[in-house]
């Protein structure tokens, strides 16, 4: 015999602590009975959560916005594990981790933000992706590790492990680690239950289910993470131990230029960067390339590796990181190399040259044009994470805040015919050479970079 209860909508109010209903075993807690919701309440949306065979059920409700069950009580370190279970191919949800409930938003209706544990019914499949919901976005999409998708399966019963310890979040899905954030957002907050939001015009009655749902507070002792994963690191000009363990360092300490010369010169410029408040700064010259502090490059050379970084424009500024940098043209103005070009797209004049916008922010320069989601693009101003990955077997890829841009073969006759038909074709070999320095470019305008960091892959 099924037992239901349906939860009717709690007005907007503050949250108030009670006593949880709970049982303690080995450590665990377990914050749901499968029988009441005792510790539980709706925070925004209409759908419906009910009880039913041991699993809080959340179903949709045409026209509602995002629905958040949540727990009454606030959580700071953490290991949580649920068991969830999704149905259609068309629907997620999430697990909201250190989340807050915001009376004021969504025009007073109330909005739950914080980081949320991806549920990912859909081809897509990002479950165990972090996202940071009503406020930054994603944090750590699934094509930073594309190999975890596999692991949720649709229909079945999938197990969810999330360690909040610290300022580290770490996901793992039926056993597979997945998704690595260290972030300083928030260090406490109440857990939710998502039923996402669906149209007034799409077919309501999609369910989600959760049962098994258990959290402990003390002695945690953090799961095996799987080596090797990529790392989305918030902190700033840091790396975790796990980062690196697994072989990162940083090429900016945040406070000094060591690691760096000028292009062309025997040290780093003595005007036109500065370092300050952990950044390091390209300085305006009013667009005059590289006629100020001129670019810098690292003083190491790189042959295959994996390489992230932060940058922040002002308006109509333009920039670039280079690689593959040899210092052997001598030429006037900026170095030669391949360049992940930093931009801003709307008024910046660059963007409408080259060819079907192969200058454009995150593109390959005057070689091939970044295919990018306006929705993964920060505002001007704001700061967004750019990475290049050469592999050992000269594949190169371009990512901008995650999300993979383009991809090509280094060397290869399709990338030869693009040299050939560009600015570059009259250097012999362009962007062949078997190793380089990395570049930050002085294009003359005020451009800002941070968390540089990088690791050599064999």
């Amino acid at each position: 015999m099924k037992l239901t209860r349906s939860i009717m909508i709690l007005a907007c109010s503050a949250f108030i602590v009670p006593a949880f209903a709970q049982t303690k075993t080995s450590g665990w807690t377990n914050l749901f009975d499968g029988k009441t919701l005792n510790g539980w309440k709706q925070a925004t949306g209409t759908a419906k959560y009910d009880i039913v065979n041991d699993n809080i059920v959340g179903t949709t409700v045409a026209g509602s916005p995002n629905s958040f069950l949540v727990t009454e009580k606030e959580y700071g370190d953490f290991i949580l594990e649920a068991d969830i279970k999704i149905e259609d191919s068309t629907f997620n949800s999430g697990i909201q981790l250190r989340s807050h409930f915001d009376p004021e938003g969504n025009e007073g209706k109330g909005r739950v933000y914080g980081y949320q544990a991806e549920v990912d019914g859909s081809s897509r499949a990002w479950s165990g992706g972090i996202y940071d919901e009503a406020r930054r976005d994603w944090l750590y999409p699934l094509t930073l590790h594309p190999e975890a998708k596999k692991a949720f399966k649709l229909s079945g019963y999938n197990h969810y492990r999330i360690e909040c310890i610290g300022s580290e979040i770490r996901t793992f899905v039926n056993g597979q680690s997945v998704a690595y954030l260290v972030d300083d957002a928030d260090k406490k907050g109440f857990i939710g239950l998502q039923v996402h939001a669906i149209g007034k015009n799409d077919k309501a009655g999609k369910k989600v289910y959760f049962k098994n749902i258990r959290i402990q507070t003390a002695n945690l002792k953090p799961a095996p993470f799987a080596k090797n994963i990529f790392v989305v690191n918030k902190q700033l000009n840091t790396l975790s131990g796990y980062e690196k363990s697994n072989g990162w360092k940083l090429l900016f300490d945040g406070q000094t230029s060591n690691g760096w010369k000028g292009a062309y010169k025997p040290g780093f410029p003595d005007k036109g960067w500065k370092i300050q408040e952990g950044a390091l700064t390209v300085l305006s010259s009013e667009g005059k390339e590289s006629a100020n502090g001129g670019d810098i490059v690292t003083i190491d050379e790189y042959k295959s590796f994996d390489l992230s970084f932060e940058f922040k424009l002002t308006p109509g500024a333009n920039s670039g990181v280079k690689y593959f940098v040899t210092l052997s043209e001598n030429n006037e103005g900026s170095a030669i190399g391949l360049e992940y070009q930093i931009l801003d797209d709307e008024l910046h004049p660059d963007a409408k040259l080259g060819r079907d916008g192969n200058r454009t922010l995150s593109s390959l320069y005057d070689l091939i044009t970044a295919k990018k989601d306006p929705r993964f693009v920060r505002k001007i101003g704001q700061w967004n994470t750019g990475r290049v990955v050469v592999l050992p077997n000269n594949h190169v890829e371009h990512y901008l805040n995650g999300i993979k841009v383009l991809e090509y073969e280094r060397g290869s006759k399709s990338f030869r015919d693009l040299v050939a038909i560009s600015k570059y074709k009259v250097w012999p070999n362009f962007g062949e050479a078997p190793k380089g320095h990395i570049l930050l470019q002085d294009h003359g305008n005020e451009v800002s970079f941070r968390n540089i960091k990088i690791k050599t892959l064999k």
